[in-house]
């Protein structure tokens, strides 16, 4: 694995396009939308774009669900669309990173409909279909969206897998058949000039043999059947084969219930350039999983950053991220959103942009948007967030929504999907039309043009820390080193490269404190700082204000 590669030397900025940019006053994002914004990604400093779905589908999940894999969905707009954004990003020097799903189809592509009607046709064994019972499912797993993962179908008189949504059956990775198709769709948009994938939910594709029961007490149960089954590598092996290999392009998997052990299995000599794990963002789960809240604190979640980056050193390339289209806004989760907003949303891009990976940020987070307010169930759209509290709710575990808002309003997807605050117009700019999901009601407050206009802002940060990562070889590419690892306040490390040293040192807490930093030399100069009157000295001890995030160069 080569050291110098452009992924790795890169930083990635996620789109959600529903939510990112509405050109036709429809409400809801779309591709013209992101190619009017291109100038914007290029001024924040970013390489890569990854784009979530935006194929033909019936949106049950907003795109998670593809009817069409070669066919533009038409609320975002038309192929022609899609290649002008393409060459837009291109002409300015950024890169396009698809979202490829390939455990699932939507119920609506024309294989699942073939496949229900036809059993002994050629799209009959492109699903996981299982007789029996119309009553008793074929076993007691569960889907990811709460109940049981398996459906009756009324006209192929069968039960269908969907570990997903409903409407979202999952494909028989064993047919060579649905192999060859989901590899020959990969390779006509790599040939169309996209610079890669990142790969949903891609290490539950191999299921295990007989489909047997699960540990019913399991956090999902099934799990230990279909998370990394028998043949996933021999499935992977074969897409690197047929798909990647001899192109310059960047494989990104996404891995539920990923540990280090078999993260190394799949990177470096592995199929794929890069995986996201989910242990640092699972660290505020309850006793109940993920619809509870838990105590966190910041020496867990540095143990679980520092055994990732020390973990992977020698075998892999990390990846580096706090929030995406699947969790809420980390200002809100890990920071402070109300007295220290600015400082620990600079606080968290600090780790972000420092650690050593390849950064991810998503859209809004670059200017610290926050957690949204839900009332009712029915303002919530997050298929998964609705049919879990739906579940509860029947089974009497909770007796209304009220009684679980607390636990929407911070964990649900939705945090993450409200539409990007671009000025304090009405809808934040988002659109002139009635917005899909409502717009967070800060965004008076929290927009680009006010970033634009204030300084310091989230945004300045951003755009300077990316400049500084880009200038700075030993935030590549320099080793790394935890140090003050108990300290319950602040976060220290080191980046070391050929005679350079990056030091990090933040105070992640909204006390002040003072402290001796002990990889500090008196030599040292300051990089940055989300504070502007920081000394370019730093003395000893340092004195160090809520949030206070500095980064300091010196020689080794």
């Amino acid at each position: 694995m080569s050291e110098h590669t452009w992924w790795k030397e890169a930083v990635v900025y996620q789109i959600y396009p529903r939510s990112f940019n509405d050109t036709d006053g429809d409400g809801l994002g779309d591709i013209p939308g992101i190619t009017e914004r291109v100038e914007y990604l290029d001024e924040l400093g970013i390489d890569a774009v990854w784009l979530s779905p935006v194929y033909e589908s019936p949106q049950y999940d907003n795109g998670y669900d593809v009817a069409d894999y070669r066919s533009i969905h038409s609320e975002f707009g038309t192929m022609d669309d899609f290649d002008r954004m393409l060459e837009r990003l291109h002409d300015h020097d950024i890169r396009l990173v698809m979202d490829m799903v390939s455990n699932h189809t939507s119920s609506e592509h024309e294989w699942f409909q073939r496949s229900r009607s036809n059993p002994d046709g050629e799209y009959g064994d492109y699903y996981v279909w299982r007789e029996g019972d119309p009553d008793e499912p074929p076993n007691n797993w569960e889907s990811a969206f709460g109940g049981s993962a398996w459906t009756y179908d009324e006209e192929r008189e069968a039960w269908y897998l969907h570990l997903f949504d409903v409407h979202q059956p999952d494909l028989n990775w064993r047919n060579p058949a649905v192999r060859e198709a989901m590899f020959d769709t990969m390779n006509w948009w790599l040939d169309k000039g996209v610079d890669g994938f990142r790969l949903d939910v891609l290490n539950l594709l191999s299921k295990a043999e007989g489909l047997p029961d699960g540990d019913p007490d399991g956090e999902w149960v099934g799990e230990e059947h279909f998370v990394d089954g028998p043949r996933i590598h021999e499935y992977l092996g074969e897409m690197h084969d047929e798909v990647f290999a001899g192109r310059d392009i960047v494989t990104v998997g996404e891995m539920p219930q990923l540990d280090i052990e078999t993260a190394r299995e799949y990177v470096g000599d592995g199929p794929l350039d890069l995986v996201f794990p989910f242990e640092h963002v699972d660290i505020d789960f309850g006793e109940n999983g993920r619809w509870d809240i838990g105590e966190w604190d910041l020496t867990g979640l540095k143990s679980v950053l520092d055994e990732w980056q020390r973990g992977l050193e020698g075998h892999g390339w990390n990846t580096i991220f706090f929030e995406n289209h699947d969790q809420p806004r980390s200002v809100s989760r890990f920071g402070d959103d109300e007295e220290y907003h600015y400082e620990s949303a600079t606080a968290l891009a600090t780790i972000l942009l420092t650690l050593r990976g390849t950064p991810f940020i998503y859209q809004g987070e670059e200017i610290g948007m926050t957690n949204s307010t839900f009332e009712s169930l029915e303002s919530v759209r997050d298929v998964d967030t609705v049919r879990n509290v739906e579940e509860l709710i029947d089974d009497g575990v909770i007796e209304d929504y009220e009684e679980i808002r607390p636990v929407v309003e911070y964990r649900s997807r939705d945090n993450s999907r409200t539409p990007m605050q671009w000025s304090d117009a009405e809808h934040a700019g988002f659109t002139d039309g009635e917005p899909w999901i409502a717009v967070n009601d800060d965004y008076d407050e929290i927009n680009v043009a006010s970033e634009e206009a204030r300084s310091p802002s989230v945004l300045s940060y951003y755009r300077n820390l990316i400049a500084l990562r880009e200038e700075t070889p030993a935030l590549v590419r320099g080793s790394y080193d935890l140090h003050l690892p108990d300290d319950e306040q602040l976060y220290v490390y080191t980046r070391t490269l050929e005679g350079q040293q990056v030091v990090v040192a933040i105070n992640f807490s909204d006390l002040d404190r003072r402290a001796a930093i002990e990889p500090l030399h008196a030599g040292a100069s300051l990089l940055a700082s989300n504070y502007e009157d920081a000394p370019d000295a730093p003395g000893q001890p340092v004195e160090f204000r809520p949030y206070e995030a500095r980064v300091y160069e010196q020689s080794q």
